[in-house]
């Protein structure tokens, strides 16, 4: 996704982000065919607004499906125009680089290449709740999207009956409670001197002013697993909502449904997780058991066993593909 601002709209992008994995400064996009056009191209950009004397700029970055097809010469190419263009701007002839890092990002598609500045440093899903996961995290980011796909309301009673450490309920009572995912983190563009000084704490203060603790969203996690359960129970608080979440120890087979509205969303175990694929569709078949058809309560599972609904026991209303890390899988969303 692109859009245009300044500096008080990339401290609003990074902070309040749920679902993006970084933000990017797009510096250039041109079409190159060979080293000498990517060469010419990249010294170009204006480097010098935003890298300064000392601060370091190293280089990395793909090339898809493109005449200039290897990597590490791209990066070296990339490198020496934007060491060329400011050596002729500050009048030097070598960095020693011991500053802030400015991460130059390039990506060549189709002989399309794309110049950008990483701002965020540290992917966006690390939010700075979770010191503590278990043996198979979900990303936050995809946990933020699973609960944005079940429609988390601040009225709502959210279930995960297979909680782990606890990253989709945090998630989900963070959407409700209108908590920026990023309020409780840095970025690297802080560090850097073309960012105006206090431009983040100004909008880290507004996301504050926007929370809503007055909503009556509550949550429960069940997990069989104790260890799991007090982390979660500790990155809860760290985010902030530990109020709003109870975790108890419960196995999957003793599940009841609760009275009532309610949003269950869950990241079973599975196959390359933590199960066989044998167990993990025996798993399946009990929860298409305890997951009741009936009117309030709806169902957001994720899994890469694209068997699930056979299993189940029934199709669901809708599909959503996504990656959880390298591994495709498949949101299943029931609500009928």
């Amino acid at each position: 996704m692109l859009f245009d601002g300044g500096y008080p709209d990339l401290a609003r992008a990074s902070i309040n982000s749920r679902y993006a994995e970084r933000i990017q400064i797009l510096l250039a996009e041109f079409e190159a065919r060979t080293f000498d056009e990517l060469f010419e191209n990249v010294k170009a950009i204006e480097w010098e607004r935003f890298i300064g004397i000392s601060d370091a700029f190293p280089v990395k970055g793909s090339c898809v499906s493109s005449q200039l097809m290897s990597m590490p010469d791209c990066q070296k190419i990339i490198k020496k125009a934007a060491v060329d263009r400011l050596s002729q701007k500050y009048m030097l002839s070598w960095f020693e680089e011991t500053g802030p890092v400015r991460q130059i990002q390039f990506l060549i598609l189709k002989d399309k290449v794309s110049i950008m500045l990483d701002t965020s440093g540290a992917g966006l899903h690390k939010r700075g709740y979770r010191a503590e996961a278990n043996d198979a995290p979900l990303k936050e980011t995809l946990a933020a999207a699973m609960a944005e796909l079940a429609m988390v309301r601040p009225n709502h009673f959210v279930v995960d009956p297979m909680c782990g450490s606890g990253t989709i309920l945090i998630e989900a009572a963070m959407k409700a409670l209108r908590i920026a995912p990023g309020l409780n983190r840095c970025f690297a563009c802080e560090k850097w001197s073309c960012v105006p000084e206090g431009v983040f704490d100004e909008e880290r203060e507004l996301a504050r002013s926007r929370i809503n603790r007055d909503c009556s969203f509550r949550a429960e996690g069940f997990d069989i697993d104790e260890s799991a359960l007090i982390t979660a129970c500790k990155n809860a608080g760290i985010a902030g909502v530990g109020d709003r979440i109870t975790f108890t120890r419960r196995d999957i087979r003793d599940y009841v449904p609760p009275e009532g509205y309610a949003t269950l969303i869950t990241n079973p175990p599975y196959g390359e997780r933590m199960l066989s694929v044998s167990e993990a569709e025996r798993l399946y078949a009990v929860m298409g058991e305890k997951f009741v058809r009936e009117r309030g309560k709806s169902y957001t599972v994720i899994t890469p066993d694209d068997d699930f609904e056979a299993v189940f026991g029934r199709k669901a209303d809708k599909r959503r593909k996504v990656y959880n890390g390298m591994l495709k899988c498949q949101i299943y969303m029931y609500f009928k």
